[in-house]
């Protein structure tokens, strides 16, 4: 496996904080009020775009992922992250995610989570606006949800399940 590919397995956040990784972002997590929830402010940020990529709509999911295509995706950068908040984002991007280093249209260079499970991406593009009118307030709560259920001692000593994730959930 390539170093500028982490697979979903342990390991990921321990590797992105050591080398104080800045993340792009093309989903949920370009919303501030997402983010607030997760890392309990809005990291500095800046818009940015990816070549060679699409956010794709994910069948029963409202979130996207990032895959492959003959396209450009806006996003943001996020700069700055702590140990802490990087942890959290990596817990809560568990899914069939593999992080992967990533250059940017304006040349910088960051990690983002790109989207594995192939059998769930529609032909249709992810929509920020649909979402943020659509799901927002409800995704909200479910990251304040899976944030406190984090944060709760668990039977099995596994994750804690995220209620947004049709595959994940208990």
């Amino acid at each position: 496996m390539s170093k500028d590919v982490m697979p979903s397995a342990g390991g990921r956040a321990a590797t992105l904080i050591e080398q104080r990784a800045d993340l792009f972002v093309y989903g949920t997590l370009q919303f501030p009020e997402v983010l607030r929830v997760l890392l309990g402010r809005s990291p500095n940020n800046s818009a940015t775009a990816l070549a060679g990529w699409r956010a794709a709509a994910l069948a029963r999911r409202p979130y996207p992922g990032l895959v492959p295509a003959s396209a450009t995706v806006p996003g943001r950068l996020l700069t700055g992250l702590t140990a802490n908040e990087l942890e959290v984002l990596d817990e809560y991007e568990s899914g069939p995610y593999d992080v992967r280093r990533v250059t940017l249209t304006d040349g910088r260079s960051a990690w983002s989570y790109v989207w594995t499970d192939a059998g769930s991406v529609l032909a249709s593009d992810w929509s920020a606006s649909e979402f943020g009118a659509e799901h927002l307030a409800s995704f909200v709560a479910q990251c304040r949800a899976w944030l406190a259920g984090r944060a709760a001692p668990r039977s099995g000593g596994g994750p804690a399940a995220r209620p947004h994730d049709p595959d994940l959930a208990p």
